[in-house]
């Protein structure tokens, strides 16, 4: 877990003391790790993600009421980042018909086949991981770092890339980005 997180951004909002933030995230990380420190400190008052599991604060601040989570199944978390990012109103799944994640929510019915519509999730600023990032802000993500960081990129406001590798203009093969530039308002180089 962990997977693709900005380590080194998420050390810097917990050093300046940020609070009461909202998160949208795969999942709840480590309590000594990425944003898992941050639930630790208390700092996340809402948490969207689909796995909290390997963080115990974070199921007993979610248990105590400290802090609102909203669990949601990992397909229907990227799909409803997507449609933020494509200026969609939501998207149809029928995963959580029948059950407590239907609560509160609109239900569609299409051929006889009854859906949930799911939100887009938006946010004001995207903390995004990069293996290589250019001083355009193009981007090359590797391996698990495509999971959530592409699609949330196109979904927010303000992206700011950590990237291991900052390289001049023309230093990244144009067929290697995966987050192109015009995505990205800032830039930091880290390595953790």
């Amino acid at each position: 877990m962990c997977c693709g997180q900005p380590l080194a951004l998420m050390e810097a909002i917990l050093a300046a003391g940020t609070k009461n933030l909202t998160v949208i995230t795969n999942d709840a990380g480590f309590p000594d790790r990425g944003i898992g420190k941050l639930i630790v400190a208390g700092r996340v008052s809402r948490l969207i993600a689909s796995h909290i599991g390997l963080n115990p604060v974070a199921g007993q601040k979610m248990n105590s009421g400290e802090m609102k989570v909203e669990l949601v199944p990992q397909g229907t978390l990227a799909e409803r980042i997507r449609s933020a990012g494509a200026g969609l109103g939501g998207v149809l799944t029928p995963t959580g018909i029948g059950t407590k994640v239907e609560e509160c929510k609109q239900k569609v019915m299409i051929e006889d086949q009854e859906y949930l519509l799911e939100l887009p999730l938006k946010a004001d600023f995207a903390l995004i991981k990069a293996t290589v990032c250019d001083r355009q802000g193009n981007c090359f993500l590797a391996k698990s770092e495509k999971n959530f960081n592409t699609v949330m990129a196109s979904a927010a406001e303000f992206v700011v890339a950590e990237t291991e590798n900052l390289v001049d203009i023309g230093g990244l093969d144009q067929d290697k980005v995966t987050i192109p530039g015009v995505y990205v308002n800032a830039i930091t180089e880290a390595r953790i």
